[in-house]
């Protein structure tokens, strides 16, 4: 099952969104991403991986797939997507380390992570880079400053490749939440998305 957005504005292109590894593409996180990137220009096309599929089929909780398996599948949803324009990949933490991951093997445009997950909480020693080697395209990372899985101070300290865009959302967690006094974080995804793919697209 695909969910599929249409832009309130005039489309610039489209764009597959993967969940991220605990909760599915229509939860209130997953709304609010796709209206940002609607409002934005793009898109939105929705997806499930296998595993989370047959969560809501089954009604049990089976664990993420392996990574590598999770890469095949996007590859062969990939090969199959129609969709006008430039296209290009995203996803919220899990869904967007597939999406970066494999973004320039499949010749995206450029791939949008809505919390990247630099590291698992606790553990910044083990730091997630592999899915930037190799890097041809543009990505935009929008990471909340509270952020456990990778904060201002210590992704400042990773070597991205000058590919990599990060806008920091002040005040934000894993999920974009923000505290009363911060700014709205959907707000900032839009208007940032906007300015991203203005200038992707040389337009700028």
């Amino acid at each position: 099952m695909i969910l599929v957005s249409e832009p309130n504005v005039k489309a610039l292109g489209s764009i597959l969104l993967a969940h991220g590894s605990g909760a599915p593409m229509d939860t209130p996180f997953m709304d609010r991403a796709a209206q940002a990137l609607n409002a934005a220009g793009l898109r939105v096309f929705r997806y499930e991986f296998a595993y989370m599929a047959s969560r809501r089929e089954t009604g049990k909780r089976p664990p993420p797939s392996r990574f590598e398996k999770l890469q095949e599948e996007l590859a062969r949803l990939w090969e199959s997507w129609e969709a006008e324009g430039p296209r290009y990949l995203g996803g919220k933490s899990l869904g967007s380390r597939v999406s970066v991951s494999m973004a320039s093997r499949l010749g995206a445009a450029g791939a949008i992570a809505l919390g990247y997950p630099f590291h698992p909480p606790g553990k910044p020693e083990s730091v997630r880079m592999a899915p930037f080697e190799n890097l041809t395209c543009p990505v935009l990372i929008l990471q909340g400053t509270r952020d456990p899985f990778g904060t201002p101070e210590e992704v400042a300290a990773y070597p991205l490749p000058e590919q990599v865009k990060i806008h920091w959302i002040q005040g934000g967690t894993h999920d974009l939440s923000v505290r009363k006094t911060d700014p709205e974080p959907f707000a900032q995804v839009r208007d940032q998305v906007s300015t991203w793919l203005a200038c992707s697209s040389g337009s700028a």
